[in-house]
């Protein structure tokens, strides 16, 4: 069993309605769909996360394989497994239940014609520049997931106005959605993943400093809006990478199937 999810814990993963391990509900998928008969050892795990949106029980650390304790970790608001071993901490996210893109989330707050950028204090990237982002996690929408990411990673209590950009990263499967966000309240200061938060202007946005290609893609399109139009639209594109080049190059990407609207 992945995760160290208990398979004897109800709430871990049992349908309402269905018996142990949803295999009723499960079963009942199958007669209509029975061309998913050969994923059935994923589907029998996956099917409660996605139907009921039951919290993993995690019980044992994915790193160690030691215990796991359930607290809330310093700077955080949820309770998370915490391996009493390692100190790791296992966090949620749909990109843990092997079917789903992962997906990463995150604002682009415009304050007085700046834009908030946090420093990296960990890796990868360790010390570049970046928008407050990051996985989104089981249980939460993208909005609410890229509200959290702020405040976490900025100490920014943000109000998510509109969708900006969602850019696909096939090689590494992942999907950023960054929305546009504006502060409640005029105060930020940096999390326990961040060395540094600042507002930049436009013109003094560190572009040879950024942490991701991602993060390059967004600031570039949201300055050509600003400058062209007044206003943002909203984005779609697919980054991908050129043939040969290192990951750490940020320079080196393509976008195609630029959408705009």
């Amino acid at each position: 069993m992945v995760l160290g999810s208990n398979p004897t814990t109800n709430d871990t993963l049992n349908l309402p309605g269905a018996s142990c391990c949803g295999a009723m509900s499960t079963l009942r998928l199958y007669l209509f769909f029975p061309s998913l008969l050969p994923q059935l050892p994923i589907l029998t795990f996956i099917l409660p996360i996605i139907f009921q949106g039951s919290t993993l029980k995690i019980n044992f650390c994915q790193w160690c394989g030691g215990p796991t304790k359930h607290d809330i970790p310093e700077g955080e608001e949820k309770i998370r497994a915490i391996c009493t071993l390692c100190g790791k901490i296992t966090y949620q996210n749909p990109k843990m239940v092997g079917l789903i893109k992962a997906q990463v989330v995150g604002c682009l707050i415009a304050h007085e014609n700046k834009v908030l950028l946090c420093q990296r204090k960990i890796q990868p990237s360790y010390g570049r520049w970046t928008l407050p982002a990051g996985y989104l996690e089981i249980g939460e929408s993208a909005a609410e997931g890229a509200i959290r990411e702020t405040w976490e990673e900025a100490g920014a209590d943000v109000e998510v106005q509109s969708p900006f950009a969602q850019l696909d990263i096939p090689l590494i499967g992942q999907t950023y959605i960054i929305f546009l966000g504006k502060l409640k309240k005029p105060h930020f200061s940096p999390g326990p993943e961040s060395l540094d938060c600042r507002l930049f202007a436009l013109d003094d946005i560190p572009f040879d400093s950024l942490a991701f290609s991602s993060m390059l893609v967004t600031l570039k399109l949201y300055i050509e809006d600003v400058k062209s139009t007044g206003r943002p639209k909203f984005h779609y594109g697919t980054i991908n990478k050129r043939p040969g080049t290192s990951p750490s190059d940020i320079q080196s990407y393509t976008l195609d199937f630029h959408l705009q609207s």
